[in-house]
């Protein structure tokens, strides 16, 4: 039985339907997870070595089909288009970091050591199936690089996309079966979130979930999952952060306001690594928020689609509304520093406001806003400490700036602030792919870090191999150590 199809809009103008997406009904759901627990075994089976191919070959596709992914990320995602091209490029990235990995760790059995007489072998293996859970904010690079790593690891997936933004995920899917990837292997499921959870998180067969999201949502995938009394499931989550950039009096002014207003706004402040709460040094604070307001007057609001636009919209008029309620709060309780206007173009979008916010203290703020709103706070010189640890208390850990030039400080706060990420004198956002794997801790996420030399490896299960050569007549490499 089909599900009924739901229109996408334009995040930019609600006028605009981008496409359909079917909702997937229960029985497709637990006929896909069937094929996808059926293939596994012969998945695992072809090797590291011959799974890597597939995602090269997915990355080769995707960079030739550049323009028609950037103007779908646009318009479904309500993207800018350097946004747009930077995606791509990190689903590029994602593909082909993963597929060396792959090579180097999914590829021969590692020797280990062992008494002569005897040989040990390391080797790597899929779990079985995995459901990869992605978000609207990255919904082809997030979509594609959990789908890549649960696929090189040589487990099966079964994909659900955001349900906001279905059509993006549908395009990678096409082409990573293109690339190779059977249809078995890889399902895509678009639709409700807590329908399909509900049917497929009880299923013992479900091996392990890789989620991007809000830390509410992982909280209730964990307790569904322990909930199950068959085999230990794997979760793999990154969720949001409180992030906060400190600056104090010996950093560069004009760098701090660039990357203040990359961090916060571009991306309509979207991101998961995006500053929410920037803390300036007393001394140096009314200084800066005087540039910081100034810069914001040059930002554009707009169709996303467009090169003049600086800012796009939120992803919904759901989002859109939360972010008012907030600022409505705010306006009670702390400081409207700036707001930008929004004007008769916006009218059909779910256009929010950049705004600067002047709180007292970090524990204002019960929870992560997830859009272009910047909280500025003021500290003392001499209450570093104090500051550091009022962030360690909201318990999340995800990125954290810095902008000094005494490197003792910057060393200081990364040794306090357990952040997965810390950037200095440089933007928060913009990780790439093998430079700066990317993920948090605590309310952050669980690690390992995603686009990062670990990361394939919690999606397998190790397995030695003994043999006792003896038996068979012997260490031959002993016998012979002498010779030549």
């Amino acid at each position: 039985m089909r599900g009924h199809d739901v229109a996408i809009t334009a995040p930019h103008d609600r006028r605009i339907i981008v496409g359909r997406a079917p909702e997937t009904t229960q029985a497709q759901a637990l006929t896909a997870l069937d094929a996808a627990s059926a293939a596994q075994a012969a998945w695992d089976a072809l090797g590291g070595h011959a799974r890597a191919d597939i995602p090269l070959r997915a990355a080769d596709l995707m960079e030739a089909r550049l323009e028609p992914l950037v103007a779908l990320l646009s318009r479904e995602a309500g993207k800018t288009l350097p946004d747009s091209v930077a995606e791509v490029r990190e689903a590029v990235d994602f593909c082909r970091y993963y597929a060396a990995r792959t090579r180097e760790d999914f590829g021969a059995p590692k020797p280990l050591p062992g008494p002569t007489g005897e040989t040990n072998q390391l080797s790597l293996h899929g779990k079985g199936v995995f459901l990869c859970i992605s978000p609207w904010n990255f919904p082809l690079a997030i979509f594609t690089g959990q789908v890549a790593a649960a696929l090189a690891a040589g487990n099966t997936v079964l994909a659900k996309p955001a349900e906001t933004t279905p059509l993006i995920a549908f395009e990678a899917v096409r082409l990573l079966h293109e690339a190779g990837v059977p249809k078995d292997v890889l399902h895509l499921l678009p639709g409700s979130g807590p329908a399909l959870g509900g049917w497929l998180l009880p299923d013992d067969r479900v091996a392990g979930v890789a989620f991007t999201g809000s830390t509410v949502t992982a909280q209730r995938i964990n307790r569904a999952l322990a909930n199950r009394d068959g085999p230990i499931a794997t979760l793999i989550a990154e969720t949001g952060g409180q992030n906060a950039m400190i600056v104090d009096s010996t950093a560069l002014p004009e760098q701090v306001v660039d990357d203040v207003i990359a961090s916060a706004f571009l991306s309509a402040g979207q991101r998961c690594s995006a500053l929410r709460v920037l803390c300036l040094q007393d001394d140096i604070a009314d200084t800066m928020i005087a540039m910081i307001t100034g810069a914001m007057d040059t930002l554009v609001l707009g169709d996303p689609s467009k090169l003049s636009s600086d800012i796009g919209p939120v992803i919904s008029q759901a989002a859109a509304d939360g972010l008012m309620a907030h600022i409505a709060r705010m306006r009670e309780t702390a400081r409207i520093l700036k707001a930008l206007p929004l004007g008769e173009a916006h009218a059909h979008g779910s256009f929010v406001a950049p705004h600067l916010i002047e709180i007292g203290s970090i524990k204002e703020l019960t929870r992560e806003e997830f859009g272009p709103i910047l909280h500025v706070l003021r500290y003392p010189a001499s209450g570093l400490d104090a500051l550091l640890a009022d962030i360690r208390a909201t318990g999340y850990g995800l990125t954290m700036g810095v902008h000094s030039r005494l490197e003792g400080t910057a060393r200081r706060v990364f040794a306090a602030s357990r952040c997965g990420n810390t950037y200095i004198n440089r933007s928060m956002t913009g990780a790439v792919v093998g430079v700066q794997p990317f993920g948090g801790a605590g309310l952050s996420g669980t690690g390992p870090k995603a686009g990062g030399p670990y990361y394939l490896h919690r999606f397998a299960s190790e397995r030695t191999y003994t043999v006792n050569v003896a038996a068979t007549g012997g260490n031959t490499q002993l016998f012979t150590m002498n010779e030549g």
